[in-house]
């Protein structure tokens, strides 16, 4: 493909990001192609993605050198465009991430010469009754040791608002939004209603709607089910609930989960990708539905999510499954699969990595 612009997301505490970073610069320097900064402060404030995008000049490709939280970064800014995405791994558990550093100026070339795969992932966003804000005094606190927030979420201008259905917002999350307590003694008391339908109503910590890739991530913390980032499905869990109905739900994609605050609850957070983005109170609710837009993320082969699963979680074999034998095989098959089975293209050997049995 044609790469026309490079968008740089730099994780700045990391001494590896920034010679990640040269690295990039070097080699759009030796194909005259334009690559900025995307810089998330602007004069002490934070910027909208929109303006973090504009400022960039619209990048085609966008190149995050950092963990998940960077690649998150960058996430929201490619959606915001339609742009690319890629992931130089420089974190530690992180899920999100495509390349090593070493491999960044291999991987600039893989994309150059369309040695890749285009991995979509599907994102969410929502409406509320009412525009999202964070007090001025709160805003303050939470500044401490992270800098400014994200701006309020914009109105989306080619959205209808409707009584019923609520205030569009731009919001993009690839992760999961959550609803949140801010008083530690108080819990939040929500009403869940998915599909238009009352689930049922929760006193929680938390209860957060993430997505398939967002499902490693707060929603694994709190009990939630592991799923495929290949999945089209909107993950709902409650954290910390006081009930006995404890359990996540997992819902069609066309099966929106709607938080409404109620009336005996303490202030709520609205966060969106671990981002505290407004604070509702009793009567105000919100409805996460899965965005019309698609991340696309640059894939350079087939990505081994469970394996991926396996390291990074530190999964372990039982003793009792080994005691008497030997452990199981890390890849079951290594041949095609047969014609009947052709459709599954997640049982193709292309692009594995050689392990023996």
């Amino acid at each position: 493909m044609t790469v026309a612009r490079v968008g740089l997301v730099v994780h700045g505490g990391r001494s590896e990001a920034a010679e990640a970073a040269r690295v990039v610069r070097a080699w759009c320097e030796e194909h005259t192609v334009p690559c900025t900064d995307i810089d998330v402060w602007h004069e002490g404030e934070r910027r909208s993605s929109h303006e973090e995008v504009e400022a960039a000049g619209h990048p085609d490709l966008i190149v995050t050198l950092g963990g998940d939280g960077t690649f998150l970064r960058g996430a929201r800014l490619a959606a915001q465009n339609d742009a690319l995405v890629l992931g130089v791994d420089l974190g530690r558990v992180g899920f999100l991430t495509e390349v090593p550093a070493a491999g960044v100026r291999a991987a600039l070339d893989a994309v150059r010469e369309e040695r890749l795969a285009i991995d979509s992932r599907m994102l969410l966003t929502l409406r509320a009754s009412r525009r999202l804000e964070v007090p001025a005094d709160m805003e303050e606190w939470m500044k401490y040791g992270r800098g400014p927030l994200l701006p309020p979420p914009q109105v989306r201008p080619d959205c209808e608002v409707d009584d019923e259905w609520g205030i569009p917002l731009n919001v993009t999350a690839l992760n999961d939004i959550v609803l949140e307590k801010l008083a530690r003694d108080r819990q939040v008391s929500v009403g869940v209603y998915i599909a238009g339908r009352l689930l049922a109503s929760y006193s929680a910590d938390a209860l957060l709607v993430a997505t398939p890739t967002g499902s490693t991530a707060y929603s694994f913390a709190a009990g939630g089910p592991v799923v495929s980032p290949r999945a089209d499905a909107l993950v709902f869990t409650p954290v910390a609930p006081h009930m006995a109905f404890d359990r996540s739900v997992v819902t069609a994609p066309d099966e929106p989960v709607g938080l409404r605050v109620l009336e005996r609850s303490g202030p709520a957070a609205v966060s969106i990708d671990g981002q505290l983005r407004g604070v509702l109170g009793p009567g105000d609710w919100i409805g996460v539905y899965a965005a019309p837009r698609r991340l696309r993320a640059v894939r350079l082969g087939r990505m081994d999510f469970y394996g991926r699963l396996r390291e990074r979680m530190n999964l372990t074999d039982a003793p009792a499954a080994v005691a008497d034998g030997s452990p199981a095989p890390l890849w079951s098959v290594t041949s095609p699969p047969p014609g009947d089975l052709a459709h599954l293209t997640s049982l193709t050997t292309e692009d594995r990595p050689s392990r023996p049995l």
